[in-house]
């Protein structure tokens, strides 16, 4: 069975799409509340899996949909959902993806946005919220991807509402761009993870991610299987390596690193080294082409561990 592929990554995929998608459930991104959701509950919007149709399944309202989808509407107006980002980012462009919904698809969507510290719950008034749209209404295309960059400055937001014209079926709803995780509550000094997603690391290029994604290496907590991580294709060109490129969230002074091959038994990597340099210039999505510094010697490691390394570091920067 060949392993579907994540359209993020098509190679017709605008470059923003290979950013984080801020609204991925595996985040904590969660749909909040939705004015309809008859035929498919909003929960699928932020699935990690690609939509699936199964044929001839179907429940008490209707055909079974793997996606958000709203009943027939009779009156004026349209549907909408909300969802709290997984992170709170500034934002720089979506995929509202229709797989599968054809002769059910939203004609037209928007997408507004806000920032607020407030925990909004299903009982909040939605309406009387400070909403500023990111995204115009704009048309989409029956089951497919439709990529969108957002348009203006960028802006740090915690919350978005997906509006659909008039009604219809999204399979999923993916927001990309960079987590903003907020400075001024890390007291000086502090010890945390830059690489994490959660402090504002990313994951600026790889050579390979053939099995699994670059992006899962910085996610909360330990991989849950062998597809939570990042997995190259088996390399028959030798000689040769793979590699990644991890931007700190902040320019810092690393004491220890982790390297942890969790579930990966029988294709964990032989060994592994690191290098580290210091470009607060460099653009997001851009690698130093120089300055690299050697910060772990090539070391082996062992499969479904982590490997913790402190006073074999090589040096401490500061680096980002």
């Amino acid at each position: 069975m060949i392993k579907p592929m994540d359209k993020s990554c098509a190679p017709d995929a605008p470059a923003f799409a290979r950013l984080l998608n801020l609204a991925a459930g595996k985040l904590g991104a969660l749909p909040l509340h939705a004015n309809d959701e008859f035929f498919a509950e909003k929960e699928n919007l932020v699935q990690a899996h690609a939509p699936v149709f199964l044929d001839g399944k179907y429940t008490d309202k209707g055909k079974w949909m793997d996606g958000w989808e709203s009943r027939r509407k009779r009156v004026p107006g349209h549907d909408w959902c909300v969802l709290r980002l997984g992170l709170p980012g500034e934002i720089a462009g979506f995929d509202i993806d229709t797989s599968f919904f054809v002769g059910n698809y939203p004609p037209f969507a928007s997408v507004d946005a806000l920032m607020t510290d407030e925990r909004l719950t299903v009982h909040s008034p939605f309406d009387d919220l400070a909403w500023q749209e990111v995204l115009p209404k704009s048309p989409l295309k029956p089951g497919a991807s439709n990529f969108f960059a957002a348009p203006g400055p960028a802006r740090r937001v915690s919350h978005v509402r997906l509006n659909i014209f008039p009604d219809g079926g999204v399979a999923r709803f993916k927001v990309f761009g960079r987590a903003q995780p907020d400075w001024t509550a890390v007291k000086p000094g502090a010890v945390l993870d830059l690489a994490a997603v959660e402090n504002g690391g990313t994951v600026e290029a790889a050579n390979d991610m053939f099995f699994g994604e670059k992006d899962s290496l910085i996610m909360p907590g330990r991989g849950v299987n062998m597809g939570d991580g990042w997995e190259t294709r088996r390399k028959r060109q030798l000689p040769g390596h793979d590699w990644c490129v991890v931007r700190l969230g902040r320019a810092g002074v690393i004491q220890r690193v982790v390297i942890d091959t969790n579930n990966f038994k029988g294709n964990h990597p032989d060994r592994a080294s690191l290098e580290a340099c210091h470009a607060p210039a460099a653009k997001p999505g851009e690698v130093p082409a120089s300055g690299w510094t050697p910060l772990l010697a090539e070391t082996p490691l062992g499969g479904h561990r982590a490997h913790e390394f402190t006073g074999e570091l090589r040096a401490h920067g500061p680096f980002t």
